[in-house]
């Protein structure tokens, strides 16, 4: 009798995590097939993209390679991306792999599956605003992440010649006060210093202007009004110019527009406003929302298809009555855990549990200079409020968290060490 088969779409936070346990638990018994499919040969932690994109972040150190990462942990790893999916015959299909002269390396193919999960993140959403695909970078992959690190570079390097120059400062553009807008923005302080201090730009980092921009009336307005305060005060000091209430209404190679007709000169344009699931998901015949998301029951099962599962950010799970889960890493990460307990239920014959959402609290880095955010939140408590050194070290523990689900303890105590040798031997930012 064949073993079945459980393909996972997605090598992000959520699908690596399961793919993992899955492999731990199932794979190693050969009591299933577990199969990660991904377009790209390695993964970083989304919520690192900001550290990558200014070169804070060196990937070489922090990427996971997926065909090492699945011999290691029992699980098979195909490169590709979905672009078709027959639910009749339970097979999906892979676009051709090509390279970077676009050449095929590998052809179009089919995955047969008895179980299939979505694990495909989020994208940046644009809304249909004039120009942002043209005139701003976005920050949802590594790929996006170095380019916006290489143009950056060449920026910097250009201010060197006053005759190169676009304006008398150099000025960065970024649009959406959420977690990654502001993230950014701080980090963007941290590179300026460390690009002068190793002598790629002449300019100190007072002739450095960011813009932050954000149509609700404040920062961060997912998180509590403390937390946003708190950081919009912290970006002020570092002189981060904070615009609320401001839509941008068209975007352009040096300019953004704002909804009330004003013009930011620019230099750089970075588009962090709002997520939405992969367009082609409202593609393949299955019960999507209008941000192109899975809708799922409280199992995780997609409510027309008992075979497809779905997590993350591109899956829309109920929470109470009116609410879905939101679309946070953390989220990712408990129904990794909870799928894997899920699916492993399912093949046994035993019943799937409802998947309950807890939030932990929620913590903001703004650069070397501070983090913010607060821990242990439960339903009748805000949790408690931390910033400084203290709020710093616990958000750099919520990355040994996710290299623990996917590594083990001796690897993620061997990788702090290494960071730690690193930070003498090392300089501290990439420069190419």
């Amino acid at each position: 009798m064949a073993i079945p088969r459980i393909v996972i779409v997605g090598g992000g936070a959520g699908g690596l995590a399961l793919a993992t346990r899955l492999g731990h638990t199932l794979g190693k018994r050969r009591q299933a097939e577990i199969t990660l499919v991904d377009r790209d040969t390695t993964h970083v932690w989304k919520p690192l993209l900001h550290e990558l994109a200014t070169g804070i972040l060196n990937s070489s150190m922090d990427e996971v390679d997926y065909r090492g990462h699945s011999t290691a942990h029992y699980y098979r790893y195909q490169r590709g991306s979905l672009y078709g999916l027959d639910r009749e015959r339970q097979a999906l299909q892979l676009s051709p792999v090509t390279d970077e002269d676009g050449d095929e390396v590998l052809p179009a193919r089919e995955i047969s599956y008895d179980y299939l999960v979505m694990a495909l993140g989020s994208v940046s959403n644009d809304f249909g605003t004039t120009g942002v695909a043209e005139h701003c970078h976005f920050i949802d992959s590594p790929q996006q992440a170095r380019s916006f690190q290489h143009d950056m570079i060449n920026t910097f390097l250009r201010y060197t010649d006053p005759t190169l120059r676009q304006h008398t400062e150099l000025t960065i553009g970024i649009v959406g006060g959420g977690a990654t807008g502001v993230e950014l923005a701080a980090e963007m302080f941290d590179a300026s210093r460390m690009l002068h201090a190793y002598g790629v730009t002449s300019l100190e980092h007072q002739q450095i202007n960011v813009h932050l921009l954000e149509a609700a009336p404040r920062l961060l307005p997912g998180l509590s009004e403390r937390i946003s305060q708190t950081v919009q005060k912290e970006l002020e000091k570092l002189g981060v110019k904070i615009h609320t209430g401001t839509a941008v209404k068209e975007a352009k190679a040096n300019q953004l527009i704002t909804g009330d007709d004003e013009v930011i000169e620019t230099d750089l344009n970075v588009w962090a406003a709002g997520i939405k699931a992969a367009p082609f998901l409202a593609e393949l015949g299955l019960t999507t929302t209008k941000k192109n998301q899975i809708q799922v029951a409280a199992t995780l099962q997609s409510i027309d298809d008992p075979h497809i599962f779905a997590l993350g950010d591109c899956a829309s799970c109920p929470q109470g009555e009116d609410s879905t889960v939101p679309p946070r890493a953390q989220a990712a990460h408990q129904q990794a855990k909870h799928l894997a307990k899920n699916l492993t239920a399912l093949l046994a014959g035993k019943p799937m549990a409802d998947f309950r959402y807890r939030d932990h609290g929620s913590l903001v880095s703004l650069a070397r200079y501070d983090a913010v955010g607060n821990l242990m939140r439960t339903s009748a408590s805000r949790g408690l409020f931390l910033e400084g050194w203290l709020a710093r070290q616990c958000y750099a523990s919520l990355y040994r968290m996710h290299q623990l689900a996917i590594h083990g303890p001796l690897k993620t105590a061997l990788g702090w060490l290494v960071d730690k040798l690193n930070r003498y031997l090392k300089p501290r930012m990439k420069l190419h």
